[in-house]
């Protein structure tokens, strides 16, 4: 009987993901070189995570040495602990996920020495100067959801919300609009937002066909129409009350505009804006703030329920005009708009609100904030200030600042921000991480950074969202829009959310109050 002989290619297709496994296995583990010189040039390393703070519940930080060289390897060390990586032949550090977790239990509140060698043409080896990754006590919520969405702007088509396990790389459809490109059914969907960081209570919007808010209690969806002649126009933006069946809403009369020569490209305008308070359990809506020359928006309850935090903009010039003239008004002035940072105080027990506060005022320094987000224990509001309108995303002069609502001193997140936009921001429940959409790496996506928030109140350089392949945030053409992290994961299974929205017939109706 001749002898058979497989390769390892051969074995691989035959026997699959099971045969590579143990060819990984037993294959010679890796080593450092033991002669070399220090390196001239400088680590280009992507994702850029160097000298950072993460999470000790964190993902492994895949990354790709795009630095010369046909060969790389590299060392992770701290507190008795080694792991040394391989690069592969495209130069990706991919770390074995149960030594990066022991890794990580190991240095918990301590750093990791992180040196990487490189083999370059003419046979030597050459290493960079070490980096380190701190390895913070806290941990960060473990789900991060967001919305993926090409960057259209009059256009949709496959576009849905997801969850990310951030301690591995799993990621789970929440709801997918339109996987079979059925056009006669498309719809958007946008806005999910979460009572207390836990998923027993939520809500997102659908726009367009089977439109409509759902709502998600104990695993139940339910479909509401939040449109009322009373209001301005539909529920926008949501704020759900920590502790009540509550949600604060805008109601938003929105339009765009497209720049011909300006990189920023579309512009995103409110011609109109109020503030409304829905009670979830008996389906009523009425006003929170209601004026005519003042556009409020970006509600954001306080963690005590005691207050509400939002934005506003002056604009006398909208009394003079038409309702149908108010969109090219706003249009004509656009870069003179600009919202200041506002709170109002709320009484659970009565269900008013007193008298608008002031927090910061930005017109005066021609300045525009948006998006309060107020940390867990109260004491911060973090929000994002750009030089003029409300929808920061396509702002490249938008910036994270944080006001101490101890003191009253703003100050900008210098370590966390970049040169282009840093905008839609999200708190991690016990208030040391936060989670933001930038636009660093290209300008064009939106991808999620996450920067440790440190009890004196600073933060620390951003790193990107680790990814099994750390090529995955370029190669993905869509945008990660509006993250928001919680306790746990979406319980209700997409198909349950499908037959909700679809179905019209059941939809309810909110009451003007």
């Amino acid at each position: 009987m001749p002898y058979l002989s497989l390769s390892s290619m051969n074995l691989k297709s035959l026997y699959g993901p099971l045969v590579a496994l143990l060819l990984t296995a037993c294959a010679n583990e890796a080593t450092l070189p033991t002669d070399y010189s220090a390196a001239q040039d400088t680590l280009r390393l992507y994702p850029d995570y160097c000298n950072v703070v993460i999470p000790p519940n964190i993902a492994p930080l895949n990354a790709q040495v795009k630095s010369e060289g046909d060969e790389f390897v590299a060392s992770f060390a701290g507190n008795g602990h080694e792991m040394i990586v391989q690069a592969d032949e495209d130069g990706k550090l991919l770390l074995d996920s149960v030594k990066w977790r022991e890794l990580l239990i190991a240095n918990r509140g301590k750093d990791v020495t992180v040196g990487i060698y490189a083999h370059r043409n003419s046979g030597e080896w050459v290493k960079y100067p070490d980096y380190t990754i701190t390895v913070a006590q806290e941990e960060i919520d473990p789900y991060l959801s967001y919305r993926l969405i090409e960057p259209s702007y009059e256009l949709y088509r496959q576009l849905g919300l997801y969850q990310r396990n951030l301690t591995n790389f799993s990621e789970a459809a929440i709801y997918e609009n339109n996987r079979t490109y059925d056009h006669q059914n498309n719809h958007c969907v946008n806005c999910h937002n979460y009572q207390g960081y836990e998923t027993k209570r939520m809500l997102f919007h659908v726009r367009a066909n089977h439109g409509g808010t759902v709502f998600v209690e104990n695993g139940k969806a339910r479909k509401m129409n939040m449109k009322s002649d009373s209001v301005l126009s539909n529920c926008v933006y949501p704020s759900w009350h920590p502790s009540r069946n509550w949600v604060a809403f805008s109601s938003n009369r929105t339009g765009q505009a497209f720049h011909m020569t300006n990189p920023e490209k579309v512009e995103v305008v409110d011609y109109g804006s109020d503030l409304v308070f829905f009670d979830v359990d008996k389906n009523t809506l009425s006003h929170i703030l209601k004026t005519p020359d003042d556009m409020e928006t970006f509600p954001c309850w306080a963690p005590d329920g005691k207050r509400l935090f939002y934005c506003s903009a002056h604009t006398p010039f909208m009394t003079e005009v038409p309702d149908s003239a108010q969109s090219d008004a706003v249009l004509a002035r656009y870069d003179s708009i600009r919202y200041n940072l506002m709170s109002i105080p709320f009484d659970a027990e009565t269900r008013t609100f007193g008298t608008p506060v002031v927090e910061m005022q930005c017109d005066t320094l021609g300045r525009s904030a948006t998006l309060p987000r107020v940390s867990p224990d109260g004491r911060y509001v973090l929000f994002t200030l750009g030089d003029f309108g409300q929808f920061h995303i396509w702002h490249k002069s938008s910036d994270l600042y944080v006001k101490d609502l101890q003191d009253g001193t703003i100050r900008p997140l210098t370590e966390a921000n970049s040169d282009d936009v840093d905008s839609y921001h999200t708190w991690s429940s016990n208030g040391r991480w936060i989670v933001f959409s930038s636009r660093r790496d290209d300008g064009s996506y939106t991808r999620p950074y996450i920067s440790y928030f440190d009890r004196e109140g600073h933060a620390h350089k951003a790193f990107l969202l680790p990814q099994a392949d750390p090529e995955l945030n370029l190669l993905r053409l869509k945008s990660y829009n509006v993250p928001e992290l919680t306790k746990e994961a979406v319980r209700i299974s997409p198909e349950e959310l499908r037959k909700v929205i679809y179905d019209d017939t059941q939809m309810g109706k909110v009451n003007y109050k």
